[in-house]
């Protein structure tokens, strides 16, 4: 139930904090008070578009907040799914807009987006406004009447299941079959690609390597001659400079015991032998291992060729990803391989989820059609109650070629008011009329559906007289299980109500201010004489407010 509702600087209501109890609330006032105000500020909080032009003026900002009172599991489900702090049964909302346009959603002060809100305030709050009544056009709505009322939840959430798993899985049958038409188009290519990179046995860093060695086999004879003149340099007149060194560390060696650096001298001359010795070793290591060979070079040179033309050819900046193109390839084809197999497996998954989907589809048209008779009885109970003595009313359950996520059915109200021939409700019911069917609804729902706080936007329209005065009784019938606020013009539903709201517009006309607050005892029958008589308050319309007063409450 809506607990209290908190309002600044929206529209024509610059401040307004105010409670509620249970049962039936009324809200009545005189035409261009505000009353859809206040149905405006829930409709925000019930995720509406918001615009600045409704911030009071001169506000920077407007803030509407409610405060409700509901255990329901799915309720906590979202909560818990959107990490919402959740203690006991109250959950707060609460939206501000600014004048940059921009709007912000919270839900028990934490921020959640415009979906989430909706998505919370749909199980918080239902608005029955005039254009709902469009409403009885709309096939989904009728079928979601019959569901409620036929207890069809778990079968349409298998439905829906069985349903999500049929479209995923053709989804992925389309994109494995787009993907094997391509394989198969380009299969003979891409084997060829692969035989090529596959039979040039490509290794990473092989690419460096061989430039090293084609330039070492490019120089191969300068380089020879330059490390035999080192050789020379090191043995000149085949005298080694190894073998001088070392006679002259010898002969240090022999006066040490007279010259006190000998010592020195003859280490570091012994050093200075050992590094030559081995550049020696290893400049002759070179020249025996120098290839000559125009065979080889020649080799190296066709396999950069090869190299080079396949860098180009695949438009790859080295081997690696020569290589990475060539694994590729190789994966694209073994997959190609496997496609057919893959698509025969889903499309055997989707048969079967096609006979469990059929199957569920079947089970909702049954637990329709045998629903359906009782619904109707019961509706048109109601309408005979609110004084439609001739009229019919039935459903019409149908089937569709394909199933849908609901099912494979559509609903359709056929109604008569005469008890004539029947046809679409939307198209031969009055407004009246469809008032009443609305309500029989609305009233049917609220029986066998936990049903959020429920408003009534002037639901009475075009009836009048015992026909508003049983409509009031339906109403405060409903009041009796949920919490119901009505925005009436008929003193007939304003009197049933356990608690009467006033609005009212004061200040001057340059700065109109929207007032709510709660009537009891003389107020109230004031309110409702004005409803019986208009402007001037007779003392029989006083009297007659009273009678009204006193059967409602009785």
């Amino acid at each position: 139930m809506l607990v209290s509702l908190h309002i600044r600087n929206y529209i024509l209501i610059d401040s307004l904090d105010i409670t509620f109890p249970e049962g039936l609330i009324i809200i009545t006032g005189q035409t261009g008070a505000g009353k859809s105000i206040m149905l405006g500020a829930l409709s925000l909080l019930s995720g509406a578009k918001a615009d600045v032009s409704m911030i009071f003026q001169d506000a920077d900002s407007c803030v509407v907040e409610a405060e409700f009172k509901l255990r329901s599991e799915e309720l906590s489900a979202i909560l818990k799914d959107e990490d919402i702090d959740a203690d006991g049964d109250e959950v707060v909302i609460r939206r501000v807009l600014n004048r940059s346009g921009r709007s912000r959603c919270f839900v028990n002060d934490c921020p959640v987006s415009v979906s989430v809100l909706q998505e919370i305030s749909s199980l918080l709050i239902d608005i029955h406004s005039q254009h709902k009544s469009l409403l009885l056009s709309d096939k989904q709505f009728q079928l979601a009447v019959l569901d409620h009322f036929a207890g069809n939840g778990q079968l349409l959430q298998q439905c829906g299941s069985s349903y999500r798993k049929q479209s995923a899985l053709k989804a992925e049958i389309a994109k494995l079959s787009a993907q094997l038409s391509r394989a198969q188009a380009d299969s003979d290519y891409n084997n060829a690609q692969l035989q090529q990179l596959q039979e040039a046995a490509l290794k990473e860093g092989e690419l460096e390597e061989l430039e090293t060695e084609h330039r070492t086999l490019a120089n191969a004879e300068q380089i020879q001659a330059a490390l035999y003149a080192v050789q020379q340099s090191l043995n000149p007149h085949d005298q080694s400079i190894a073998s001088s060194l070392k006679e002259a560390a010898r002969r240090l060696d022999g006066i040490s015991a007279f010259l006190e650096d000998s010592a020195s001298f003859s280490a570091r001359l012994e050093s200075a032998r050992y590094e030559i010795e081995d550049i020696s070793d290893e400049v002759q290591s070179a020249i025996q291992k120098l290839d000559l060979s125009p065979d080889r070079l020649q080799w190296v040179e066709d396999r950069l060729s090869l190299l080079y033309s396949l860098m180009r050819k695949h438009n790859c900046a080295n081997v690696s990803e020569l290589i990475e193109l060539r694994d590729r390839l190789a994966l694209e084809v073994v997959d190609a391989s496997s496609l057919e197999e893959t698509i025969s497996e889903r499309q055997h998954e989707l048969g079967a989820v096609q006979a469990e989907l059929r199957k569920i589809c079947d089970a909702l048209s049954d637990s329709r059609r045998k629903a359906a008779p009782d619904f109707a009885s019961q509706i048109l109970s109601s309408l005979v109650f609110l004084e439609l003595e001739s009229a019919q009313f039935e459903l019409q359950v149908d089937s569709l070629q394909e199933p849908t996520e609901r099912g494979a059915d559509k609903v359709s109200f056929l109604f008569s008011s005469s008890g004539r021939e029947l046809a679409d409700v939307s198209k031969v019911a009055s407004g009246g009329e469809i008032s009443r069917i609305m309500l029989c609804l609305k009233a049917m729902m609220a029986r066998f559906v936990g049903m959020p706080t429920l408003i009534f936007d002037e639901i009475d329209t075009g009836v009048s007289g015992s026909v508003a005065d049983k409509m009031g009784q339906m109403i405060c019938k409903m009041g009796q299980d949920m919490q119901v606020f009505s925005i009436t013009h008929l003193p007939q539903v304003a009197a049933k109500g356990k608690a009467h709201y006033l609005v009212s517009k004061q200040g001057d006309m340059s700065r109109p201010i929207t007032r709510i607050i709660r009537i009891d005892g003389e107020e109230r029958v004031k309110e409702i004489a004005r409803l019986l008589s208009g402007a001037t308050i007779t003392p029989e319309a006083i009297s007659n407010a009273k009678s009204l007063l006193h059967e409602g409450l009785s």
